[in-house]
């Protein structure tokens, strides 16, 4: 295979056998969509989708791939949901996914993101065909330093909160099945995948920024925001996503070389705070935009532990993938909040979302030629 990325990564997925764990959250949803979109055959495995017009729903994805439910904590209850399955690419994003809850329900969050992760892995590891295997862990898998400047995948994993915690035990888990079950180099291959703070059109999770402004809109009661001046690495959700279709297809195509860690992360101007993130969607929502307030610590009151600074060195991607962002800031939160917008006015969220899907994938082709063409020169 040659070094230039097929922009629309069709002909790595058109008419596979994808298995995507998490199909009804958030960012699998919208990886779902994607793999529809590109003519994959899509299988998804996950607890029931939440409450609320997610993306599942929103888009009708239910009717358009073979949902399958379990809870991955079980491994009897994942090992007969998959029973039939023989896929050739897997991407597992099923987990649990939030900060704060995880401090209510620490047990929970490991033997979600730890124990649920090992067994998705065996039983994955048993099917015939499998070919490339991507697990998804998070940017708060590293050990937090409040360094200034991006965490690199050969940094020292660690995690201040349970959930953290659980991001790095997953990413062990999932270098000891890849030197345990996955050494052949010209059997399945398996890469872990850690992305930024994700903002996109359908996220309904509670606790969450961009969500919890779309409700204080809708609502008319005032926002309050913690940690204001916490620093993120703020990116669309098909940012991280491209990422991993362009990981998974070389895993499946070229092998060992992409094993290991990868991260997908912004650009720095897209680093910033939550103060200036809620300001600039504040200003791109327009009329009816959400009055915010930045609340004090309460006297005597201990806050729970979230970093203050993180950022992401996605240089290994860049250099190796030829992978790289193709929305500033401004851009990610105008996509996330025409989408909400849509939803609001009853729009085709099925159409919509795929028109998202076709303008960045139009991005990705102007940006692939582009770096090609000065190669080819």
């Amino acid at each position: 295979m040659s070094g230039f990325i097929d922009p629309h990564i069709g002909r790595a997925f058109a008419g596979r056998r994808v298995l995507i764990t998490g199909h009804t959250g958030f960012k699998g949803g919208w990886l779902s969509a994607w793999l529809l979109h590109l003519g994959a055959d899509v299988v998804g495995l996950s607890l029931p989708p939440n409450e609320g017009p997610g993306v599942f729903r929103s888009c009708g994805l239910e009717d358009r791939m073979d949902s399958r439910i379990a809870d991955i904590r079980d491994p009897a209850a994942v090992q007969k949901a998959l029973q039939g399955v023989d896929a050739e690419i897997v991407f597992h994003l099923a987990a649990q996914p939030l900060v704060r809850h995880s401090y209510r329900f620490p047990a929970e969050t490991f033997a979600t993101n730890v124990s649920g992760t090992a067994n998705v892995l065996d039983a994955v590891r048993q099917m015939p065909s499998l070919r490339a295997v991507v697990v998804i862990t998070s940017d708060k898998c590293y050990d937090n330093r409040e360094w200034t400047w991006g965490y690199r995948e050969i940094d020292p994993l660690g995690g201040h909160d349970p959930y953290s915690a659980s991001k790095g035990c997953t990413e062990l888990v999932a270098q000891a099945y890849r030197h345990a079950f996955f050494t052949d180099s010209d059997g399945p291959q398996l890469a872990t995948a850690r992305a930024g703070n994700v903002i996109g059109g359908g996220d309904w999770g509670q606790e969450r920024l961009v969500p919890d402004i779309v409700r204080a809109a809708s609502s008319g009661v005032p926002l309050e925001i913690r940690s204001p001046e916490a620093v993120r690495p703020w990116q669309h959700v098909l940012e991280p996503l491209s990422g991993y279709l362009q990981l998974a297809a070389r895993l499946a195509e070229d092998g060992a070389e992409f094993a290991g860690a990868w991260n997908f992360g912004p650009d720095i101007e897209s680093t910033v705070n939550v103060r200036e993130l809620m300001l600039m969607m504040r200003t791109a929502w327009g009329q009816g935009a959400p009055e915010v307030r930045f609340p004090e610590q309460q006297p005597g009151r201990a806050a729970l532990h979230e970093a203050g600074i993180l950022r992401l060195d996605s240089t290994k991607a860049r250099t190796r993938l030829g992978w790289r962002p193709q929305l500033r800031l401004a851009e990610a939160i105008g996509m996330t909040v025409d989408w909400y917008k849509a939803h609001a006015l009853g729009e085709d969220m099925n159409e919509c979302s795929e028109q998202q899907i076709a303008g960045y994938s139009a991005l990705m082709a102007g940006s692939s030629l582009a770096r090609y063409a000065m190669v080819a020169e």
